[in-house]
């Protein structure tokens, strides 16, 4: 009986495998970021990452598939959060990181490509949300330890901080068409720390009969 595969990312392969792995996925994200999800091709990927198309076809077996590496390798080695010891701080420099992201040459154009993916592909939207999931909670302890200082109430939602800093910045990303600058992170961080000191981001009391 042949053994189940695992899913793409969830093994972090080592020698000629982790070679083959970081080959195709940086020629991956080349041509995402060129060409879009839409023409992505197994074939002209492993043209660009110069190994053998069975590996790739037999590996990834899929544009969506690969899609899904792709965010799974960039999840696990995006740079950890901040701690400065001020919540203005911590946050400041997580929208400085995603303005850096998305300004990039190569990432802006990446990102916009998988976004677009997972409007249209089940497998790239789970994808993008779990990469979202890891990335916010890699930054939660910017909020909880602000908790723990007194810096804003007891209840607030470290999440909801989190993707408050970052959603003005995507939506400007995606919506407005100008460059995004640090003025604009700034202006998100502050917005979301102000915001959570006046108790915006407090979970919901439970109701009385449920206490």
């Amino acid at each position: 009986m042949s053994a189940t595969p695992s899913a793409p990312g969830s093994i972090r392969p080592g020698g000629r495998t982790a070679r083959v792995r970081e080959a195709v996925l940086k020629a991956a994200g080349d041509a995402l970021a060129e060409t879009g999800f839409a023409d992505l091709d197994l074939a002209d990927v492993a043209r660009r990452a110069e190994v053998g198309k069975t590996t790739v076809y037999r590996r990834w077996r899929t544009p969506s598939t690969l899609a899904t590496d792709l965010l799974a390798d960039m999840a696990e080695t995006s740079l950890p959060r901040a701690v400065t010891g001020s919540l203005e701080d911590d946050l400041k420099a997580n929208a400085r990181l995603v303005v850096k992201t998305l300004t990039d040459p190569r990432q802006g154009p990446l990102f916009k490509a998988l976004i677009a993916a997972s409007l249209c592909d089940d497998q790239a939207a789970e994808a993008l949300h779990r990469f979202y999931a890891l990335r916010i909670e890699e930054w939660t302890g910017c909020v909880t330890d602000a908790v723990t200082r007194g810096d804003v109430p007891d209840g607030t939602d470290p999440h909801a901080v989190i993707a408050a800093v970052s959603a003005p910045l995507y939506y400007a990303f995606l919506n407005t068409g100008r460059p995004l600058s640090s003025n604009d992170a700034d202006r998100a961080a502050m917005t979301a720390m102000v915001a959570a000191r006046a108790g915006a981001f407090r979970n919901p009391d439970p109701p009385l009969a449920a206490r």
